[in-house]
């Protein structure tokens, strides 16, 4: 017998949270437990019901599905019910559970239902390096957050995990290599200075000397400077010029 998951619908139009409320009536084992028509009623939902699966509207009046995401801790997959088109989506590095075009076909939804009840994380999406304005929805810790890449201030390495810290204090683990931040961060800005550190150099605040031909970088709002290894003291040198 499969595990009833709860689910909550967001969309601020009443007719297309009926349509998919009733696409979803023949799973049995899918309890819909509430809806909601904009960002303040979702976030009042989410409190309240606690829902295993939120399939959530990206574009609605006033805030959006992202900045519900930017506003609140989520531990519910999210699936994303949109308009956009495929590669709209990908331009927001949108790793939810899943993210289905309006309007829904019934066996997407089952795919994405199939999804759902195995747990299968991030779509496989187009590897590219990451835009400075670009979005990307990750889980940090135990939960889901919107990150602009542009407020990303350090990652560093944390054995299987890395940490990402932000410019407004959010710090958390995500499951993602250094090696693949550093493929995937805009060159411009990030640079690794260390096997297990990346900055952003925008944050830069200070570069001074230190002992064995090493330099010691703060950035803003950082007390702790981190060490910039001999190994990476070229690449900043030609970076700052």
């Amino acid at each position: 017998m499969k595990k009833t998951l709860t689910a909550l619908v967001v969309d601020d139009e009443r007719l297309a949270r009926k349509d998919l409320i009733s696409l979803l009536s023949p799973y049995e084992h899918i309890q819909v437990v509430g809806e909601a028509d904009s960002v303040p009623s979702a976030i009042k939902a989410i409190h309240a019901l606690n829902p295993d699966v939120i399939f959530l509207d990206i574009q609605m009046p006033g805030d959006s599905g992202f900045d519900l995401l930017d506003k609140i801790d989520v531990e519910a997959q999210v699936i994303f019910v949109t308009a956009f088109d495929e590669y709209a989506i990908q331009a927001f590095e949108v790793n939810a559970l899943d993210y289905l075009l309006k309007p829904v076909n019934p066996d997407r939804l089952a795919r994405a239902i199939e999804r759902l009840e195995h747990r299968e994380p991030d779509i496989p999406l187009k590897t590219r390096e990451l835009k400075y304005d670009d979005r990307l929805f990750l889980m940090l810790g135990k939960h889901f957050k919107f990150l602009k890449i542009n407020t990303i201030t350090n990652i560093r390495a944390a054995g299987d995990y890395s940490e990402v810290m932000t410019c407004d204090g959010l710090k958390g683990l995500t499951l993602k290599s250094m090696k693949e931040w550093d493929a995937r961060l805009p060159s411009q800005q990030f640079l690794r200075i260390h096997r297990s550190t990346i900055i952003n150099m925008e944050f830069i605040e200070k570069v001074e000397e230190w002992f064995n031909y090493s330099f010691r970088v703060y950035l803003k709002r950082l007390e702790e400077p981190f060490v910039l290894s001999r190994r990476y003291v070229s690449k900043l040198k030609d970076r700052l010029g």
